[in-house]
């Protein structure tokens, strides 16, 4: 990767505030996993033994962002009721000395100071955003979508955090993907800087055809956005799918300069369809101290025995 000099747009650290909110859309309506989301967000769906979104919320706390708007829809009242007190079971682990569980139901509520409001209607990502205005007000901030988990052991978000404050404007979250894939993802056109693993974004296209993409950098569900965003989703028109993009704003302040992309090749698990939310759970069992070591055996066997051609299920004592 070549060098360049810091771009012009940089201004002093005393001048920028520090980034202290997040947005979390959680708006979709999950139909890639139906019939379970018929009447379960998918943002709740158990991965291992927490829903897919409090490990988004996590994340953000673990980098210091301890207010978060989360925004939600209809038939979305699980997210908000996860995150606040549950009185009557926490009584109940209580009297019976429950000291592990009590914890595990009591975490979500204290991870941050959690908002929530409604995306009145499903205008895609970019009207989702704009639905926090109010909230975030003329303050930098942060957007984690839950399709994309990012291991715990990862420094995505502080090291975007990080680009922010020394470069001003807006960043975002890229990673390499295959040729073939490219066309799932938005994907931005990119030059060097002189610092490791940061670029330039020079410009973004949401989901390009097949051959059309000018790189390999996709776009994944990490933002650092600069709250003149806000202004530029006023006036971005309807685009692919006929929703409102994110991608189509961030288009917009990529042309002025003012957008720069972190390189992760770190560890990303994707929940955003059947056969990646498997793996992910799968993987995240493996990692767990107390699942791992017996998970794991098991596995082992079950995919010998598969090779074999016995582990079809009909066996309960394999299937268990």
């Amino acid at each position: 990767m070549g060098r360049m000099t810091a771009p012009h747009f940089s201004a002093p650290l005393a001048a920028r505030p520090t980034v202290r909110k997040a947005v979390v859309p959680a708006a979709g309506l999950g139909t890639r996993f139906l019939p379970a989301t018929k009447a379960t967000p998918k943002e709740m769906l158990p991965v291992v033994d927490k829903p897919a979104i409090q490990y988004v919320v996590e994340e953000a706390a673990a980098a210091g962002l301890d207010d978060i708007l989360m925004v939600t829809g209809r038939h979305k009242r699980a997210i908000e009721d996860h995150f606040d007190n549950a009185f009557e079971l926490e009584q109940a682990l209580a009297a019976k000395g429950d000291t592990v569980r009590l914890d595990a139901v009591r975490d979500p509520a204290r991870l941050a100071d959690i908002h929530h409001i409604r995306q009145g209607d499903p205008l895609g990502l970019g009207h989702a955003v704009l639905c926090a205005r109010h909230h975030v007000g003329n303050q930098p901030f942060a957007v984690l979508l839950g399709d994309d988990l990012i291991d715990a052991r990862e420094t995505l978000l502080s090291r975007m955090l990080e680009v922010r404050e020394a470069h001003a404007g807006s960043v975002v979250a890229l990673m390499e993907v295959d040729p073939e894939q490219i066309h799932l993802y938005g994907c931005a056109a990119v030059e060097p800087t002189d610092e490791e693993g940061v670029v330039r974004v020079t410009g973004l296209v949401e989901k390009p055809a097949p051959g059309t993409a000018p790189s390999r950098y996709a776009v994944i569900g990490r933002y650092v956005l600069d709250p003149v965003v806000f202004d530029v989703l006023e006036r971005t028109p309807p685009g692919r799918g006929g929703e409102i993009q994110l991608t189509d704003a961030l288009q917009d302040l990529a042309a002025g300069g003012t957008v720069h992309g972190v390189v992760f090749d770190g560890l990303r698990y994707d929940t955003g369809d059947k056969a990646d939310y498997l793996r992910t759970v799968v993987r995240l069992a493996c990692a767990r101290p107390d699942l791992g070591p017996e998970f794991t055996d098991w596995l082992k066997e079950f995919v010998a025995d598969l090779e074999d051609g016995e582990a079809d299920g009909r066996d309960g004592r394999r299937a268990a």
